[in-house]
């Protein structure tokens, strides 16, 4: 089976390209997703997250403010190594079970979406990277207007993370995104075509 990471960086379309694959008939799964469901009340997680971090960044419900978390790890390197060492080994774990059973099923490929797929050294785990990408003017914009923050708090998460131009280089396939949305779907149709070719040869 050909496994596939989806990648790049903050407000690059990684949700767009990866619902395209979807809609194609790919397996896929995100890694922020299952890192939620880390979180969830009354998990292991919440509850370190409320050891380390305290309960102001706890909702009434056990269930751990996102907004509030990311508040405090973006602007402190420590903290944001104590989150990562509390929600990566169980999220890694997770996505390792599901490819391996998407493998048992027979699959051809498998997607899986990582935000920090270069950042967190799992790139050699993949048999292809495909990395999203756009101008950095265009990822704050975006950033901004889809979650209420302002330049400088984008700017300080985007310092967390490797530079685009990086990422690209070490990708096997690039969907640009900052022109038409037809444009990036039809990237990304291409994607899956190439990527299917390669499967058939694994």
């Amino acid at each position: 089976m050909l496994t596939v990471a989806l990648t790049g960086g903050i407000g690059t379309g990684k949700s767009v390209a990866l619902t395209r694959f979807r809609e194609l008939g790919a397996p896929v799964i995100e890694a922020d997703a299952i890192a939620h469901e880390v979180l969830a009340p009354g998990t292991p997680g919440a509850e370190a997250v409320r050891r380390r971090f305290g309960p102001g960044v706890m909702h009434a419900d056990g269930s751990v403010d996102r907004r509030k978390l990311a508040r405090v790890v973006f602007a402190d390197e420590a903290a944001r190594q104590d989150l990562e060492a509390i929600v990566h080994p169980d999220v890694r774990r997770r996505l390792a079970e599901w490819v391996a059973a998407r493998a048992r099923a027979g699959a051809r490929l498998a997607i899986v979406e990582i935000p920090l797929l270069f950042e967190i050294g799992r790139e050699a785990e993949f048999d292809a990277i495909v990395v999203t990408a756009c101008d950095e003017a265009e990822q704050i914009r975006r950033v901004m207007a889809r979650d209420g923050l302002t330049e400088a708090d984008v700017r300080r998460r985007l310092s967390a993370q490797w530079p685009l131009d990086e990422k690209v280089k070490r990708a096997h396939f690039v969907i640009p995104t900052h022109g038409r949305r037809e444009d990036t779907l039809s990237r990304v149709d291409a994607v899956w075509g190439e990527l299917q070719a390669r499967a058939d040869r694994v």
